[in-house]
């Protein structure tokens, strides 16, 4: 959790500690040096659990070992997604996440109403009708969800620190509406001349798309596990959760998506003032930084002195 998250709140936490010297250059060195602390932290873990092994308990205790790896990889590497995506903006948590429930419900109910035809054996209940209504739903859900959501700063505008309270920043073009002239045999049914988007509305359909065809493997992974453990639910031994791990399931893999989406198509590429700005907190001392301040301020000045 400390490798994973740390990795993830780095910035936000060098963005809202105090300016006070001392737990600035604290800080600084945590995160500078987090990845060997993590590592050796591991090792530690690692050679206590090789000094506790008893005689007769070899087998339970590797096979807790073991358990307790795929845990981590499977619940906390993914979970740590879902902390990046609010960070990039709450529109890219809730978006995703509304689009598995969707895709949940009208799964249910399409196939509870119309559904004949068995989609996988793992899921006896699950149907091919319920599954293609689901998706047709989930891809117009995705698209009027992006229009609504997008409109709303607190719920597009990345979080740069650690501080509470409504954001504001510039939507920048994905969040800004793009008007487009409809065809004239359509302006003579309808009353409308044009209509208008929101560029983020296109990447919503992939966002649907993945949550309608990809995602629900995640659930169909969580069938197999229960039916190869034999048991009925993860969530029997907490009332009122059976069934909560397939959902969960489908969630992290929407999550892992959203995030490797978000990173490779939407990011803009190159060098950016941001980016420039992490590594001059992170990577610079303190007198660093005041000595780039001047030669910088006097690069500037000398600019403007020649113009």
């Amino acid at each position: 959790m400390l490798f994973v998250y740390g990795r993830l709140l780095s910035q936000p936490l060098v963005n809202s500690v105090t300016p006070e010297k001392f737990l600035y250059q604290f800080v600084s060195s945590l995160i500078k040096y987090q990845m060997a602390i993590c590592y050796f932290l591991y090792i530690a873990g690692f050679m206590w659990f090789i000094l506790t092994l008893k005689k007769n308990m070899y087998k339970y205790q590797f096979r807790q070992y073991a358990w307790t790896h795929m845990i981590l990889i499977v619940v906390f590497t993914q979970s740590s997604f879902t902390v990046a995506n609010i960070f990039e903006g709450i529109f890219w948590f809730l978006l995703p996440a509304s689009l598995i429930v969707i895709n949940n419900i009208f799964a249910y109910v399409v196939g509870f109403f119309f559904g004949r035809t068995p989609l996988i054996k793992l899921s006896p209940k699950k149907t091919w009708e319920g599954f293609i209504g689901a998706s047709v739903t989930t891809m117009i859900s995705a698209f009027v969800l992006a229009n609504i959501l997008g409109q709303f700063q607190w719920l597009t505008c990345p979080r740069k620190d650690l501080s509470t309270g409504w954001l504001q920043c510039d939507p920048g073009p994905l969040f800004k509406r793009e008007y487009y002239t409809l065809p004239g045999w359509i302006s003579q049914w309808f009353p409308w001349k044009e209509i208008s988007i929101l560029p983020v509305q296109w990447h919503a359909l992939c966002l649907g798309l993945f949550a309608s065809i990809i995602a629900p493997f995640g659930g169909f992974f969580a069938s197999g596990f229960k039916r190869a453990f034999k048991i009925k639910d993860f969530g029997d031994s907490i009332p009122g959760h059976g069934g909560i791990t397939d959902r969960m399931d489908c969630q992290m893999v929407m999550a892992v998506f959203a995030y490797i989406y978000h990173q490779s198509f939407i990011v803009r590429e190159g060098i950016s003032v941001e980016m420039i700005l992490d590594q001059v907190l992170t990577k610079l001392t303190f007198e660093e930084q005041q000595t780039l301040l001047t030669k910088l301020g006097q690069i500037l000045q000398d600019r403007l002195g020649h113009s």
